[in-house]
């Protein structure tokens, strides 16, 4: 079992949601924290709480879309820190919006930040954690990177992006003595669905039910907490609807009934 007890922890979306979570899960770990989100603010106030359980907790306020300024960031971050034992790209965005009302701009909005940033960070690190001969990087997926799903068109295809990309870096890895980790969660308390992107570019405002009676934050970080102890390739984490994995693989045609049946407007 990994101790995480000092290790230098990068955590990206950690103002809010699994990430914050995660940021409080790990600071009971005693772990090194290093926060980044673009709300400044919150990202303090989640640093305050860490604080009271761990002795070191930097914030680096970052807009991911801008990933001009990653070696910036990085380096600021390397010079603060000295080096990234765990990175975890957790920061994304989700969709409601049916393909035909999409327009491009927004499935490439979605693109650059759930896959092409998260891309574009771990590439920076990774010589950092190759030089070092140790590391763990974990990347927030979803369930829908197991199956395509109405209204997620573009946040499914970023989803089964990261999928492919990060178990090929795995493999690659292998001999470096880095992990690598792909969490997929299913249904989580969180705001996501709220901040989802709907076709005309605003934020769908509304939780969703199945995000109401998900699974806690909390518990869900501390399920991800154990998988990177155990150095666990591939997670689902959530309730009742990862069986929706399991009946795309292994029953297609009774997914196909399903996806079917929902309501697309």
């Amino acid at each position: 079992m990994k101790d995480l007890k000092n290790k230098i922890v990068w955590i990206t979306g950690a103002s809010s949601g699994i990430g914050e979570a995660l940021a409080y899960a790990l600071a009971n770990e005693g772990a090194h924290l290093v926060l980044t989100a673009r709300n400044k603010s919150r990202l303090k106030e989640v640093a305050t709480i860490c604080l009271q359980h761990t002795k070191q907790c930097d914030v680096f306020e970052a807009d991911l879309f801008d990933i001009d300024k990653f070696d910036d960031l990085v380096d600021r971050v390397i010079k603060r820190v000295g080096r990234i034992d765990l990175l975890i790209n957790n920061a994304g965005m989700s969709q409601r919006s049916l393909v035909k009302d999409t327009p491009l701009q927004n499935d490439r909005k979605i693109m650059e930040l759930n896959f092409f940033s998260v891309v574009a960070l771990t590439k920076l690190v990774l010589p950092y954690m190759i030089q070092q001969q140790s590391g763990h990087i974990v990347v927030t997926s979803s369930i829908v990177g197991k199956f395509g799903f109405p209204l997620r068109s573009a946040y499914a295809a970023s989803k089964h992006a990261l999928q492919g990309f990060f178990e090929s870096l795995s493999a690659e890895l292998h001999k470096d003595n880095i992990n690598v980790t792909i969490v997929s969660p299913g249904r989580i308390q969180t705001n996501i669905s709220k901040h989802a992107l709907l076709s005309d570019g605003s934020a769908n405002g509304v939780m969703d039910p199945g995000q109401e009676t998900g699974m806690p934050s909390d518990k869900c970080a501390d399920q991800i907490l154990k998988a990177i102890k155990k150095n666990k390739k591939d997670i689902l984490v959530g309730q009742k609807e990862l069986l929706m994995v399991y009946i795309r693989r292994f029953v297609p045609f009774m997914y196909r009934i399903m996806t079917n049946k929902i309501d697309h407007k």
